[in-house]
């Protein structure tokens, strides 16, 4: 990213995802529940109408008109809670396809090559949103009221992912010539709604279910018994009972179904012809992929079929993934290498080679939900890894970079990394982190925990005439914490950074929490930072914003859920 607003045109996305309609019935179950509850006799209890359940969902929702509008006008008599949320459902895609197919007519009418590739980009993902959609609605049929916490984090993220997909379509036409970045905003504008409205509906539920009695919600959420044949596989074997040692794990312990070696002593040569063996059906049993020593000029990309896919080399600076795509020959950020969902790496490096002078160079790009890296290695300058979506963990990693060279809207945990801090270009200025958290309901954030902060030799020799940052505020509510780091006297006394021309800082929540070294001394940090609570530090801790016991823990990575013993 540049220190202006140049960096937001690669940063997002598009897909229109899980929208505000997908939970309709869920929130009018809720209300029909609480409602119920309070009469006196059970045979008199009626189910609220149409308009009265409309209105009742759409209260806690920051665009009313959108929401009350889009149902009512397709809702005729139903009040069915099912049925409403076939409705959404309905509304929802067809509002998607429509923005998929005037994609494709702004795309042929787009002149700039920029401007061309980012509609190209929209339209890709807004298939992934009407997958997401279907993935949503699998959730909601089979659920346990037991796992209810679960299932409604679960939703908040998916419903986040969508809302920072959104932007980042939107992002990639800054820049451009022509009206077609203006004429997307305007046919997205609704979607966007309807997602931000979603994610309302979404903590509403989370707090009426906490206000209300256990018993009414088992009978209105599990009205029929879940049939194990319909029940949606979308969490890996691994993580729903079999365990792994990641600690220990290595290429002839786990038994690799494909091995890639440059001399050809495996079956294949590059890592791309490895990813045509994963299964289509891969939920259940995880795919390992032993990549050999050697260093992969390839642009790696593990589409949505490639889930519980594990990657192992021999070490992260002898296995190296590399490629040079930046911003400043014409690549948009997307347009780099990505992981698909349940993705495990292990004593693996991922590089961008660009340069400082390449702008934004991606060296890695993370989607995956529930997603692992351990002991990797990831080097770049300008927006070296992009933690773009959904729950990621990072430990015993080393990132190195200079201008938010760790950026995304990921809920993200960096548990005992090394973050290391090159010489940049003489124009330009050092953040570690830029988070994209855009609403203030998402879940979000960027966590360095018991990190050390540090810089290159050849940085630190010319350190005093260009200090880094910890961070700037890229959007709106942007979220970042420091808890528990070693931070080297490379970091600017004020600590953090505004976003130039825009004023986020005035919104976002950057903290930081019993952190030591020369860098650590907050005293003159600027005025908008926090200086975190042990109760404010403790929600940031894996155990509690990843829900991390269900699904790292059983992988065997080392990990901590809460604070760590220093």
């Amino acid at each position: 990213m540049s220190g202006n607003d140049r960096h937001g045109k690669k940063k997002k996305f598009a897909i229109i995802g899980l929208s505000a309609l997908i939970l309709v019935a869920m929130v009018v179950a809720v209300v029909v529940g609480v409602t119920r509850s309070q009469k006196a006799e059970k045979d008199e209890m009626k189910p609220a109408t149409t308009s009265k359940a409309i209105e009742a969902v759409c209260q806690p929702t920051d665009y009313k008109e959108t929401c009350q509008n889009s149902l009512s006008a397709k809702a005729g008599n139903v009040t069915d809670p099912k049925e409403l949320i076939k409705l959404g459902f309905q509304i929802t895609m067809d509002k998607i396809q429509e923005v998929i197919n005037n994609s494709s007519t702004l795309k042929d009418l787009a002149k700039d090559p920029m401007a061309n590739q980012a509609l190209e980009n929209c339209k890709e993902l807004l298939t992934y949103s009407i997958d997401d959609l279907k993935k949503s609605f699998e959730k909601i049929g089979p659920f346990e009221v037991r796992k209810l916490k679960e299932y409604v984090e679960d939703l908040k993220i998916w419903l986040s992912a969508s809302i920072s997909y959104e932007q980042t379509c939107l992002d990639g036409f800054q820049n451009t010539t022509g009206d077609a970045g203006t004429k997307m905003q305007d046919i997205l504008k609704q979607s966007q709604e309807l997602t931000k409205n979603g994610l309302a509906m979404v903590t509403e539920i989370s707090n009426l279910f906490g206000n209300s009695n256990l018993k009414t919600q088992r009978r209105l959420l599990a009205e029929a018994p879940i049939d194990p044949k319909k029940a949606p596989k979308i969490i890996p074997s691994w993580i729903d009972g079999r365990k792994l040692d990641l600690t220990t794990a290595n290429p002839s312990s786990l038994k690799p179904n494909v091995v890639v070696a440059m001399d050809r002593s495996g079956k294949y040569k590059t890592i791309n012809e490895a990813l045509k063996d994963i299964p289509k059906d891969n939920s259940q049993k995880m795919f390992v992929i032993y990549i050999k020593e050697g260093v992969y000029n390839e642009n790696v990309l593990l589409d949505k079929h490639m889930t519980n896919v594990m990657f192992i080399g021999d070490g992260p600076t002898k296995t190296k993934i590399t490629g040079n795509k930046n911003y400043a020959n014409g690549i948009q950020t997307f347009k780099t290498a990505t992981v698909g969902d349940y993705f495990i790496a292990k004593d693996i490096g991922f590089e961008n080679t660009a340069g400082p002078k390449g702008h934004q160079a991606v060296a890695l790009r993370v989607q995956s939900d529930l997603s692992i890296f351990y002991n990797c290695r990831i080097d770049g300058y300008q927006d070296t890894l992009y933690t773009q979506t959904h729950r990621q963990f990072y430990r015993d990693c080393t990132i190195t970079g200079t201008i938010d060279f760790i950026f995304g809207d990921a809920a993200v945990v960096f548990q005992n990394c090394k973050l290391i801090i090159r010489k940049p270009d003489p124009n330009q200025d050092i953040m570690v982190t830029a988070q994209g958290r855009s609403d203030k309901r998402q879940p979000t954030a960027i966590v360095l925990q018991n990190c050390t902060i540090s810089g290159e030799k050849d940085y630190i020799e010319d350190k005093n005439t260009k200090m880094a940052y910890l961070g700037r505020p890229w959007n709106t509510y942007s979220r970042t914490i420091v808890m528990q780091s070693q931070i080297d006297d490379v970091i600017n006394p004020l600590g953090w950074m505004e976003w130039t021309g825009k004023i986020n800082h005035q919104t976002c929540w950057f903290g930081e929490y019993s952190n030591r070294g020369p860098g650590a001394a907050t005293n003159k940090r600027v005025n908008w930072y926090k200086l975190a609570t042990p109760e404010q530090a403790g929600e940031f801790a894996p155990g509690r914003i990843l829900f991390g016991d269900r699904w790292i823990k059983p992988s065997g990575v080392p990990y901590e859920a809460g604070m760590m013993r220093i």
